[in-house]
């Protein structure tokens, strides 16, 4: 493995004991993950779950008619292929990788297997999944009262949060599908805030000039999610789960 790759640069898996460490750690096996690339289609098996290191993977739920709307973002301080966890085999998301970059990929029955000891990475899963539960509620929320530009902003934010750099590579087509509206209409709200000398936005890239205008433009949704995520996954050091 690369040694700018590690597992503890995902917040989950740092935040366990070195004994759990132990056990999994053998079992993790470092993945590219391209932009675009689909780890999970709806109703299909989940096989392994996925711990985004500098990636960001986004769950979509997918219409009859191809139409899509995104329900929540995935990065550093989280886990892909929740279903197993919880009880299924498969979800009716799809996962795809919205922010190029790496994860460690663990096979299901290690997963599973950990999980049924009842220790750190049990109580782990029982707050991500409340995070993750809470994100998907308050996205829907968001995208039923609030403005595309406030949508865009909210949609910003959180990946900004999952990236160590402030700028996204992503299209306005892929914006739109992700936030489930016409692609005019991410156009024309990029098109406010780069006027407003909030974003640059240049051939497929997306640099964050003002993150502070930024979040002073989104909606309370970012907040929320915020302030749950971090009180519920606080950045821990190694073993120290409570």
């Amino acid at each position: 493995m690369p040694d700018t790759h590690t597992p503890q640069k995902n917040h989950l898996l740092a935040a366990l004991s070195a004994e759990v460490q132990e056990r999994i750690f053998p079992f993790l096996e470092l993945a590219p993950m391209p932009l675009g690339k689909v780890l999970y289609e709806s109703g299909a098996a989940e096989h392994h779950v996925y711990f985004p290191t500098d990636s960001i993977i986004s769950l979509l739920y997918v219409m009859e008619n191809g139409a899509s709307a995104e329900t929540a973002v995935v990065g550093d301080e989280g886990m892909v292929g929740i279903a197993l966890f919880m009880g299924g085999e498969s979800t009716t998301s799809r996962a795809l990788v919205q922010s190029a970059g790496f994860a460690y990929r663990l096979p299901g029955k290690r997963f599973k297997d950990e999980v049924s000891r009842h220790g750190d990475l049990l109580f782990l899963m029982l707050r991500y999944s409340q995070a993750l539960i809470t994100q998907m509620a308050q996205t829907a929320v968001c995208n039923r009262h609030h403005s595309i530009d406030q949508q865009l902003c909210r949609w910003l934010l959180l990946s900004l949060d999952r990236l160590s750099v402030n700028q996204l590579v992503m299209t306005q087509e892929l914006i739109a599908n992700m936030l489930g509206v016409r692609r005019e209409g991410v156009t024309d709200a990029a098109g406010r805030l780069q006027k407003e000398g909030v974003i640059e936005y240049h051939r497929g890239r997306i640099t964050v000039l003002d993150r502070a205008k930024l979040e002073q433009l989104s909606c309370e949704c970012y907040a929320v999610v915020k302030a749950e995520t971090d009180r519920l996954l606080p950045r821990v050091q190694p073993g120290s789960v409570q």
